[in-house]
This record gives structure tokens, sequence and C-alpha cells, in this order.
């Protein structure tokens, strides 16, 4: 038996490669079926397919090596052939530290993060739920969400945003503590802003303005957030209850002035307002942050915050590895047990198999696969009066 994994990240392959071999759930159990059958009738299968990796992890038959069941699973072979420069191939013990480096988050782009694991714990559900996993890959794939729930839990892995938007989600929980029920207004509607809105969302806020230059185009968003859309030079009106201010639009010049903001202020009984300002150029001019209840972050203070984080948790790697060294190990010496064992359970059962067929032969098909049968009589009786069976020949 060889414990197998092939496929590809954001670390090997572009997306245009990646795009190429995404599945979708269903499309991912198909796929996990179909190399189940590749590899033979002990085979077991799980597909992962995220925005970053598709890979797939298999049980095939110890003279199967991953290349070969990565070249084999693939029914079209112009497809094998725009991933073969791509692909990676794990056997045994690389295989299994594979896994538990994705599920910890250490094969990430963003490294630590913790979605993935959430991902990967589908991808397995769904294939069990598929019927393509058994012994080998059910215990592989437990062993790696508790080898993942150790490193989260015994590391500082996983502590502190790395990415704009989530750094500006947590700046804004600091400020006013929980989010809920908090109001926001969004100008612009760029790739970057719409993101931290989101995350404002699933962190409770409820209410959202959205403004920009093209009326249609922040109606278009608003409905996507459950928000409302105002026209663009209303904005300043709309600013009384807001709590956080989110600007990404794409204007030259500062659209947020000292004398905007200050009016703006002036209307809210000292309530405190949180601006966010992701566009390059600046939307929002810097001595804003010098207002009286005004707290002012750029892409730069956001992105700064970001990569302080990141260092800190590239200081947890080596922890992380030594973590799942042990387990690899630990689980290695399970596989190199039980694998043996399986393989003589096997080598009985097709034994066995082969003696039940012998049994349901004629008599002159088990003569001719080198079985000798007796007569249906005794030809003699010998001194002690036992029978003499004639080979029939």
């Amino acid at each position: 038996m060889n414990l197998i994994c092939f496929g590809l990240s954001h670390r090997e392959a572009p997306v245009e490669i990646r795009e190429r071999f995404a599945l979708g759930e269903a499309a991912a159990v198909e796929a996990a079926r179909r190399l189940r059958a590749t590899a033979g009738a002990e085979g077991e299968a799980v597909a992962v397919s995220t925005c970053n990796r598709t890979e797939f992890y298999a049980v095939a038959p110890a003279g199967m090596g991953a290349r070969e069941l990565c070249a084999a699973h693939f029914l079209d072979p112009s497809l094998h052939q725009a991933g073969a420069d791509h692909f990676y191939h794990r056997e045994g013990r690389a295989g299994v530290e594979h896994l538990f480096r994705v599920v910890c988050g250490l094969e990430s782009m963003v490294l630590g993060e913790a979605e993935i694991l959430g991902q990967v714990k589908r991808a397995y559900q769904a294939a069990a739920a598929g019927g393509t996993t058994a012994r080998f890959l059910n215990k592989l794939f437990q062993r790696a969400f508790q080898v993942s729930k150790l490193v989260r839990s015994g590391t500082a892995i996983t502590r502190g945003s790395v990415s704009v938007a989530s750094v500006a989600v947590d700046l804004a929980a600091q400020i006013f503590g929980d989010l809920a029920g908090r109001k926001v207004m969004i100008l612009g509607a760029g790739e970057t802003g719409e993101l931290t809105a989101r995350n404002l969302l699933s962190r409770g806020v409820r209410s959202l303005f959205v403004s920009n230059r093209s009326f249609d185009r922040a109606a278009h968003l608003a409905a996507e957030l459950g928000g409302r859309a105002v026209h663009f030079d209303a904005w300043p009106e709309e600013m009384r209850d807001v709590d956080i201010m989110l600007s990404s639009t794409a204007a030259p010049h500062p659209i947020v002035t000292v004398e905007k903001l200050k009016a703006v202020m002036a209307r809210r009984s000292d309530r405190p307002l949180f601006v966010i300002d992701l566009a390059v150029p600046r939307d929002v001019e810097a001595a804003c942050n010098d207002l009286e209840g005004v707290y002012l972050y750029d892409i730069d203070s956001l992105q700064s915050l970001a990569a302080e984080a990141l260092q800190r948790r590239r200081g947890e790697v080596a922890a992380c590895e030594a973590l799942i060294a042990a387990h690899v190990d630990e689980f290695s010496a399970w596989l190199a047990r039980e694998v043996p064992r399986a393989e003589w359970a096997e080598f009985l059962r097709g034994r066995r198999e082969q003696m039940l067929q012998n049994c349901r032969l004629p008599i002159s098909d088990c003569r001719l696969a080198g079985a000798e049968m007796p007569d249906a009589k005794p030809a003699a009786l010998d001194a002690s009066g036992a029978p003499v069976w004639s080979s029939g020949r």
C-alpha cells in the first residue's frame, strides 16, 4: 500500500493554471470516485479544491507511485499536460507531512489562516459521504484535524491580523468594542473596500450606506451588501449617525477634506468616527486625524500593522513545524505497523477467494487448474478398511 498526494497550489502554479483544475463540491466527490477506481480495489481517495489549491490524497497499491497515479487519473491527457510542470507529488511520510502543513495554514497564501481547515474538513466529509475513504485516509484526516487544533492552540500562528481588511476591522473593534448595530459609510466601490465592508458585516455591522460617483454602481453594491445607495454629493448629510467611514475611490485628489469633516463632526454630538482610507492617492486629508473624535488610518498604516502581525506569525513557524514533525513520526510509525497487516490480510482474502472459486469449478476445470480431485467412489479398501481413492486419470 502506498499513501499518495499530488496537486498544485499558489506556490507552484499561476491562477490561469489553477483555475483549469478547480473543482466544485460535487465535481470533487466525482473526481475522488474516479481516483479511487484508478487506484484499484483497495483504493481510497479525497479531492480538495480551494481558490489557491487543488490536490488529491489517495491510497494505492505498493507498486503505484504518485506520478503514475496522477497521470492515470486525468481522462484528458491535454489537461494533465497543462499542469505537468506545476504538479507536486508526495508519497508516504512526505504526503502525511504535506497534509498536516496544509491544515495548519503553513502552506497558505496568508500564513496561519484558519479558513483552509474548514475547507479541508468539508472536502473530507464529502468524500467520506461519497464512499471514497476507508481505514487509512479516515485515520490520516482525523489525525490532521487533531494536529491543526494542537498547533493553533499551542502557538501564536493565528494571532494578529495579516490583511489590510482584517486589520481595519480589528481596529474598529478596538475603538467601538462590539460592532453589532454600528453604521458604515462606504465611499467608492473598490475591491479592497468591498472586502473590508464584508468583513465588517461578518462582525455584526448591520447598516451600510454606499456612495459612488456612478450611482448605478453604488446601487448595485448596496444591493449586494444589503445597504442603501447615496448620491455622491450627498454623503456628508448622511454622516450624522455613521460610526465608520470607509473610502476607496479612484479620485486624483482628497474628497474628504478637513473642512467637510469638521462640519460633519459638529453635528455628531461628540460621537467618535473611525475613518479607513484605502485609496491611493489618499481620499482623506491627513490633517483630518487632528480633528477631535476622528481616528484616521490610511493604507500605509494598515499595511504596516499587517506586516508586523505577519512577522510575528513567521516567528511561530519553527514551533509549528516541531509539533507537526512529532505527529508525522507517530502517524508514520502507525502506518509502518498497519500496512503489512493490511497487505497480509488482503493476501489471505485473495487466497480464500481463489479457494472458494476452485471449489465452485467443475472437476475437469479443477484438474486443469492443477487441483487433484478424487473420484466419486473409492477404488478399493486398504487393509484397515479405509477407502483408497483413484486419481481418475
